[in-house]
């Protein structure tokens, strides 16, 4: 048996973390785009709902960029095609972490990854000043970790308030 030279230990890399960071479109889209600077050093794809959004990230994550459907909860079938598309999207992309900061897309992202083993975290968007978003309050069942942006909005084991981040 011969002994590993420090070169060849030095030389392996510890895993990147898988991220997707998924939102739909305007304001959520803006904001995700603000949490950049925590994926440094993980290995992202960004999923949002026009492809136009793709020409908001550098050349090497645009090309990591999926375009997913949108829909809203009065569209049923705009919703389906759009949940088979997003759970196509985690079973392929394996991440593990899902990040989102609404809607639609970003809520079915966050309760199939947590379904695959994904950590998941789910940050209400600062526009929501009165109350969490509908799909803020339906992702408090699947999220990891479900945080807001107003102190006021925050409740003791569902919703945690650590500082307006974005």
């Amino acid at each position: 048996m011969i002994p590993e030279s420090h070169d060849s230990r030095s030389a392996r890399t510890t895993p990147r973390l898988r991220v997707l960071a998924i939102a739909s479109g305007g304001g959520h889209w803006v904001q995700l785009l603000r949490l950049r600077p925590a994926f440094e050093n993980c290995e992202v794809t960004y999923a949002s709902v026009r492809r136009e959004y793709a020409g908001d990230l550098d050349e090497h994550d645009a090309s990591r960029f999926i375009v997913v459907p949108d829909a809203t909860r009065w569209d049923r079938w705009g919703l389906l095609r759009m949940a088979l598309r997003v759970a196509w999207l985690v079973i392929v992309r394996r991440p593990d972490v899902v990040v989102s900061t609404g809607a639609a897309p970003g809520y079915v992202a966050i309760a199939i990854g947590r379904r695959f083993g994904a950590r998941t975290l789910w940050l209400d968007s600062i526009a929501n000043v009165e109350q969490l978003s509908l799909s803020g309050e339906r992702a408090i069942r699947h999220a990891d970790l479900v945080l807001t942006q107003w102190p006021h909005l925050a409740r003791e084991g569902q919703v945690e308030y650590r500082g307006s981040v974005l």
